[in-house]
């Protein structure tokens, strides 16, 4: 029945029937009449729905106009106008909807007008959808669509209650880069930025890593939170707790004791040297990762260890219990001799790159991976399986077949003799190696492709990267740079091999064995694509390669490419001699050092008769970057000033090495070199953390200064460094070549004493004592005293070499 006067039915009440009024609009006078005398009122879209399903108008003890949200349950939090909430839960009612005051798991929907509050935590934990009351009156402006319902989620999902809704954030510690991009992401999801120290903010998000100190004491309500709270709430689209994420100083008292050493100096020169090898043990012990302890010493040299000890990386309090257990008498003592051999300690580092190798398959696969396969996560899946599995690839299956072969490395050194083969253990691993790698470094660039549009389309899986990157486990790297480390794997393992074969005698087994297993690697790499071979770092080497005289031919490789070069001048006594120019080569798996050429004879003519500049550098050392132990920051001060050094340990060295080094190039920043060699010092370890690896350290504590590099006297003093060392090469009788002496004689001799030399070069060069009779004319302007110290004929002279 139509009617335009709804009095005349409104007082009516019978047995008979019931009388259900239809009206198109629920804020007129006509509906208020009915509904104070609690008259049954349905709208339109109600009766149609119901007569298009064939089925009964459902009961309602409240007006009912849709069944947009029918079956739905709603809770409100952080409400302070009651009126506005009272209208909302009119609304809700009007589509069907229920209303609860408590917040349960009976609730499908939460209604919020701020972030915080119980209701809002119990929420984000059982993952129900937060949404704003924009959500309520959107719906209520599509109550006449039959076909439409607010729980759809691709509707719900515009009325998002965005993360960081009525939050004041400021970013402390953080890259201009970093911070800027913060700042966007603060915008999008619904939060505003200010500076660090605004009375305005609510959170100040601070970067654990590099804040050491906050630059203010934070009032009670300001949030000081890590960065990880940040990242957390973007990827569960959430507020995430700030209990779980505050920002705490955080003082480790093994790097305390490091730095009270460094500080402690003494005046006499032998105590100096005691302590800087204690200090350079100090520093490096926290890189020693083997199980397996150094072999002790002979039992005749047990009791003839001194402080010059200190100097060995591995003389730490475990391992000094382990030398003192394995001190007793035992089967295998001849054995341990043999574990200082420059074999075993090649073989103990590759165990230890392997073992780090692992680990960071092991991060990949715990961090990554599993969290993105994971059922059930808050928000719905954050990458769909087929991006998941373009990714990852058959990282699984290399770390597996690698977690076997770490197994085996350890086992082999638990119970090390020379005769044990290292090459068994890689051709046993093979046929699994050659079907592991090619498909995931075919298709690696593929994989970082994904990794960066999912990256930038999908903010969620950005806030899950960022999240886990900063762990301590990934080392602050990017998921594309843990991924990248199966690619540099094969051909790390490859010149550890090499380094074991140099280091193995002709007679051994295994040597034929390790030139297999090298071969065996060369051939899964030649499954590897040829056009991962980087033609423009191939170009690089060789320019180094002839700009360095006496550069070794094992420079040249496949898998080397030129990362940076710097301009130094050495501090000390190693590599070379303090005041030289010295350039470094850093390649991603090692370092050429070479000098200053101090004199250039002629030109180098080619066989075509082109003629070519003599190299300007010579060659001091190629060092692997396994061989660097920690890189030292060097603070500036009055008498040094952009300074670093390296703390290197060569495998057949028994003590620490430092190298110290001022940087003279202009356009270097020390920070972001250091930064650099540290990661692919990293990178060659398989470790993931890299900035562990560099330490800020006072340069009086290792003896290191850059005062008077430039003057006059100190100049000249090099220069009769240089001439005393040609001197005792020329006088060395003990390794030094007679054809090297004759040549020094040659040099220092007038063109008539030179022919006569030249006619009886027959002759044996005669005894010590015509060789002592022979005045050199390059001692005579010497000081007195440089010729007391140095025209001394002995053995001693010859380490000056």
């Amino acid at each position: 029945m139509m009617t335009d006067n709804v009095q005349e039915f409104s007082d009516e009440d019978s047995t008979d029937f019931e009388t259900v009024f239809v009206l198109t609009d629920f804020d007129s006078p006509d509906y208020s009449c009915l509904y104070k005398r609690d008259n049954r009122i349905v709208g339109p879209p109600v009766v149609l729905r119901c007569a298009a399903k064939d089925e009964p108008l459902p009961f309602s003890c409240r007006p009912l106009y849709s069944t947009t949200m029918m079956n739905l349950s709603l809770c409100f939090t952080g409400f302070r106008n009651k009126e506005e909430m009272k209208n909302l839960v009119n609304l809700v009612h009007h589509m069907g909807g229920t209303i609860r005051k408590d917040f349960s798991t009976k609730v499908t929907h939460l209604i919020a007008y701020s972030t915080n509050g119980e209701k809002y935590r119990l929420a984000v934990c059982l993952g129900t959808p937060i949404l704003t009351p924009s959500w309520i009156h959107k719906a209520w402006e599509r109550r006449d669509d039959m076909s439409f319902h607010a729980g759809d989620e691709e509707f719900r999902t515009e009325f998002k209650v965005p993360p960081f809704q009525d939050c004041f954030l400021s970013f402390l510690g953080f890259s201009v880069e970093e911070k800027a991009n913060m700042e966007e992401r603060t915008l999008k999801h619904g939060g505003h930025y200010l500076e660090v120290g605004d009375e305005r903010c609510t959170h100040m998000v601070v970067e654990e890593n590099s804040v050491k100190e906050l630059p203010f004491v934070p009032s009670k309500k300001l949030y000081v939170v890590k960065q990880e709270w940040f990242w957390g709430s973007i990827q569960m689209d959430a507020r995430a707790g700030e209990s779980m994420y505050l920002y705490e100083k955080n003082d480790s008292p093994a790097m305390k004791k490091a730095v009270s050493l460094l500080s402690l100096t003494t005046p006499n020169s032998n105590r100096k040297r005691r302590r800087l090898r204690d200090t350079l043990a100090q520093l490096t012990k926290e890189t020693e990762i083997s199980p397996f302890p150094p072999p002790r010493k002979r039992p005749s040299a047990e009791h003839s260890l001194s402080m010059g000890s200190l100097l060995d990386i591995s003389n730490t309090p475990e391992t000094c219990k382990a030398l003192a257990e394995s001190s007793k008498p035992s089967r295998s003592s001849t054995s341990i001799v043999s574990k200082q051999s420059a074999r075993w300690q090649v073989s103990k580092e590759l165990y230890q790159t392997e073992s780090n190798y692992v680990d960071i398959l092991n991060t990949v696969l715990q961090l990554f991976k599993d969290p993105l396969e994971k059922e059930g996560q808050v928000g719905g899946p954050i990458l769909a399986q087929e991006e998941i599995k373009t990714i990852f690839g058959s990282i699984p299956d290399i770390y597996d077949v690698h977690t076997r072969i770490k197994s085996d490395f350890e086992d082999l050194l638990s119970d090390w003799s020379e005769d044990k083969s290292v090459g068994d253990i890689i051709l046993k691993y093979s046929k699994e190696l050659v079907k592991a790698y090619p498909p995931f470094v075919n298709f690696f660039e593929m994989s970082k492709e994904t990794i960066v549009r999912c990256e930038k389309q999908k903010p969620r899986f950005h806030a899950f990267l960022k999240i886990n990157q900063a762990k301590p486990e990934c080392g602050r790297q990017s998921l594309v740079d843990l991924l990248i480390r199966p690619v540099q794997r094969l051909p790390s393992v490859v010149l550890l091999l090499n380094d074991i074969r140099k280091h193995t005698s002709n007679d051994n087994p295994d040597k034929m064995m390790l030139e297999k297993a090298i071969d065996s690697l060369k051939e899964v790499m030649t499954h590897i694509n040829e056009d991962k071979r980087k033609t423009e770092g191939q170009k690089q080497i060789f320019d180094v390669v002839y700009e360095v005289d006496g550069c070794p031919a094992n420079l040249l490789s496949s898998h080397r490419s030129l990362v940076y070069r710097v301009e130094t001048i050495a501090l000390g006594d190693q590599p070379c001699d303090r005041g030289e120019n010295v350039t470094l080569f850093l390649f991603n798996d090692c370092l050429e050092i070479a000098r200053k050429r101090h004199k250039v004879i002629n030109t180098f003519k080619s066989p075509l008769g082109q003629t070519r500049p003599p190299p300007p550098l010579k060659h001091i050392t190629l060092m692997p970057l396994s061989q660097i132990r920690r890189v030292l920051d060097l603070q500036d001060t009055e008498e040094c000033v952009n300074a670093f050094a390296l703390v290197v340990r060569p495998p057949t060295e028994q003590e620490n090495l430092l190298f110290s080094f001022q940087l003279t190039g202009e356009d270097t920043v020390k920070s972001a070199w250091l930064r650099t060699l540290c990661r692919h010092v990293a990178n060659t370890i398989c470790k993931a953390d890299a900035e562990d690896m560099i330490q800020c350290t006072d340069p009086d504590s290792l003896q290191v200064s850059t005062k008077d590099m430039d003057s006059t006297l100190s100049k000249a003093s090099r220069a009769i460094k240089k001439t005393s060392k040609k001197v005792t090469r020329a006088f060395s009788f003990t390794k030094t070549p007679k054809r090297v002496i004759q040549r020094a004689f040659m040099a220092n001799s007038t063109p008539d004493e030179k022919t006569q030399r030249l006619m009886s070069q027959e002759n044996r060069i005669c005894s010590s004592s015509t060789l002592a009779a022979h005045h050199s004319p390059s001692m005579v302007h010497l000081p007195s005293m440089f010729e007391r110290k140095y025209h001394t004929f002995s053995r001693s002279t010859t380490h000056l070499i």
